[in-house]
């Protein structure tokens, strides 16, 4: 077989040997049925060692490109048709139907590809702006420092060290974590508020949530059988004195709650909005949940409910997965011990631990104090764009009833049916969040979530354009 290594090429010669002879059966140069070389024998014509062959052989098994055949050697595989490679394959238009709700959403967000608004429908940063190379940094450092640790289950709890770590930085900020005690890991906030809900909700108790608030959590919820009632948000946080009655009229079993960079609208609870809200649950007898995804990205100062009720009736939920890569499912839930207790026992039923691997990358780059100052460099990067958005969002006719403090959501008004909108941006390949979505009771709305990322995007600013024009 005409194959010869290069030296000192990019490539290492397991990946010349698969991909030669990848193109060679792509190209019907080597057809179905065809016994390829033995490992011995191709090793000694090619001039490399068999441990090469093995794995450039094994490489073109696991692409289904070949079959190997206990004792008779390997043959390359019938195919029923061309694999189109992943760059190649055709991405479905979004195709919006007659009604968007938050299942269109999410397919259309985790699509292939993505078009012109995919970052504003996703609502994550683009990768430029994060700091992939530190993440890589870590993943490395990472590999080489462990063996067998990561071939075994970690501790139900979290990786230990990362616990030590989450609890150091909470305590910093008055929260009273302990490692052992009160803090459990998770793969990301969505998991967190998952277990949260399992244990506390039951079918037909009523959840207070923030409206508006974020969709996915009206899924979940409504998934157990919850009854979901919207509290109103402003700019200071929910409405105190709508909190009080539907706690009277309905007794909640638990209040969800953004305090810190509200998701959609980037506001922070004011003190005064914080210490009624603690005041209405302990009245009324209800647990608070506290969603602090985005409390990175407020300039400091912010108010922590979980600082004011020392983790009694506030259960904090809070992660990395937004600072830092949307794949590291990092997340954590700080609470008092016997409900962290529970929920422990709850991951472990569901998936015994959370990865390890994941972990220990966050801890790496916590560890090596690095994230403050990329939170500093990302915070930055996020203002500037937000302010620039909504100059334009402004100059495009909508109306921003109250301009965000923080974060990468800008909450406006554009004075139509915002669901019409969001199917006339799919027809045009852009993904937008029409306000019904964020609101428990799915009532109509005006209102659309932007992200800040297509702050310098010219293909969405031009759809847009077209769409208020």
């Amino acid at each position: 077989m005409p194959w010869q290594p290069v030296r000192q090429a990019d490539a290492t010669l397991v990946a010349q040997l698969a991909d030669g002879l990848a193109r060679r059966i792509d190209e019907q140069g080597l057809r179905p049925g065809t016994r390829l070389p033995s490992i011995r024998k191709m090793a000694e014509q090619s001039g490399v060692s068999r441990f090469t062959v093995v794995e450039a052989y094994d490489r073109l098994v696991a692409r289904g490109l070949v079959q190997s055949r206990r004792g008779a050697g390997f043959f390359v595989r019938a195919r029923s048709g061309p694999l189109a490679p992943a760059a190649t394959q055709v991405v479905q238009p979004f195709a919006a139907p007659a009604r968007i709700d938050v299942a269109w959403l999410l397919r259309s967000m985790f699509r292939a590809g993505g078009g012109p608004g995919m970052p504003g429908g996703a609502g994550l940063l683009p990768a430029e702006w994060l700091d992939p190379d530190m993440v890589a940094g870590a993943v490395r450092a990472v590999g080489r420092s462990v063996r067998g640790q990561l071939v075994s289950y970690g501790h139900p709890q979290g990786f230990a060290p990362l616990r030590q770590q989450v609890a150091a930085s909470l305590q910093s900020e008055g929260v009273p974590a302990h490692p052992e005690r009160n803090l459990l890991t998770t793969n990301g906030v969505t998991h967190g508020l998952d277990l949260i809900a399992r244990h506390l909700v039951q079918p037909g108790d009523v959840v207070l949530v923030e409206d508006p608030a974020w969709f996915v959590i009206f899924g979940r919820l409504a998934a157990f059988g919850a009854r979901l009632i919207g509290v109103p948000r402003g700019p200071n946080g929910p409405d105190v004195a709508q909190l009080e009655q539907l706690a009277a009229q309905h007794k909640p079993k638990l209040f969800i709650v953004n305090s810190a960079v509200h998701n959609p609208t980037g506001h922070t609870l004011s003190a005064g909005v914080a210490y009624d809200i603690l005041r209405i649950a302990e009245r009324h007898d209800f647990m608070v949940v506290e969603d602090d995804t985005y409390g990175d990205l407020h300039p400091g100062g912010a108010m922590k409910l979980a600082v004011l009720d020392r983790l009694n009736r506030v259960i904090l939920v809070s992660g990395y997965s937004k600072m830092l890569a949307a794949s590291l499912r990092v997340g954590y839930v700080a609470a008092n011990p016997d409900i962290l207790q529970k929920l422990a026992d709850l991951k472990m039923l569901a998936g015994l631990t959370s990865p390890e691997l994941g972990e220990r990358v966050v801890h790496r780059v916590l560890m090596e104090g690095q994230y403050r100052r990329h939170i500093e460099r990302v915070r930055l990067r996020v203002d500037e764009a937000r302010q620039r958005c909504v100059k334009g969002l402004l100059k495009l006719g909508l109306t921003i009833p109250h301009e965000p403090h923080a974060g990468m959501f800008v909450w406006a008004d554009c004075g139509r049916d915002s669901e019409a909108l969001a199917r006339a941006a799919a027809d045009r390949g852009m993904l937008l969040a029409p306000g019904t979505l964020f609101s428990p009771s799915q009532a109509p709305s005006t209102m659309l979530r932007f992200s800040v990322s297509m702050a310098d995007d010219r293909g969405v600013w031009s759809v847009l354009e077209k769409l208020f024009a």
